[in-house]
């Protein structure tokens, strides 16, 4: 602009500045049309044109939400881009913008045991202080299997908060 401001015709820019000459006329015209403003970043683009519909999204949505696979315990993006007909990095790209995560589970446990904190304390002290020449060995149950069904229903996932559910 400082040089079109001088008297420099657009070639002349052009060559001192090694760009095409149409290019310089380009910028001349969006700062003679917008003023400084025009010009400090890039004109916005179209970009690709959307190729899945509002009505697709909100079915991904409605099936992460309201539905589980029938062979899993959770969608997974692969699971669900099968399933509505989309690709993965579209599934992900519609869960992080509705701040879904099927694959986050909160566990919780409320213990009915009225000795609980002070097993708790033996159990913790054991393992912060251990007695002298003893090997302390845990053995517990995997609690990612469980035979039976939970005791309460857990909180169904929605936006911004994963689906809950009891550890007993």
């Amino acid at each position: 602009m400082l040089r079109a401001a001088d008297g420099l015709q657009d070639k002349e820019i052009a060559h001192e500045l090694g760009m095409t000459p149409e290019k310089a006329a380009r910028w001349r015209s969006r700062f003679l049309n917008g003023g400084i403003t025009a010009i400090e970043k890039d004109a916005p683009r179209p970009g690709r044109t959307r190729t899945i519909t509002n009505h697709r999204v909100q079915r991904v949505v409605d099936m992460t939400i309201r539905h589980k696979p029938a062979d899993a315990t959770h969608w997974s993006s692969r699971t669900m881009a099968a399933a509505a007909g989309i690709s993965e990095a579209s599934v992900r790209r519609i869960w992080h913008a509705n701040s879904l995560k099927p694959h986050l589970i909160r566990t919780f446990k409320l213990s009915r045991d009225t000795r609980f904190a002070e097993k708790l304390e033996t159990i913790v002290g054991l393992y912060l202080n251990p007695p002298v020449h003893v090997v302390v060995l845990c053995a517990d149950e995997k609690s990612q299997i469980q035979a039976l069904d939970r005791t309460q229903p857990g909180l169904p996932l929605k936006k911004g908060r994963c689906g809950t559910m009891t550890h007993d």
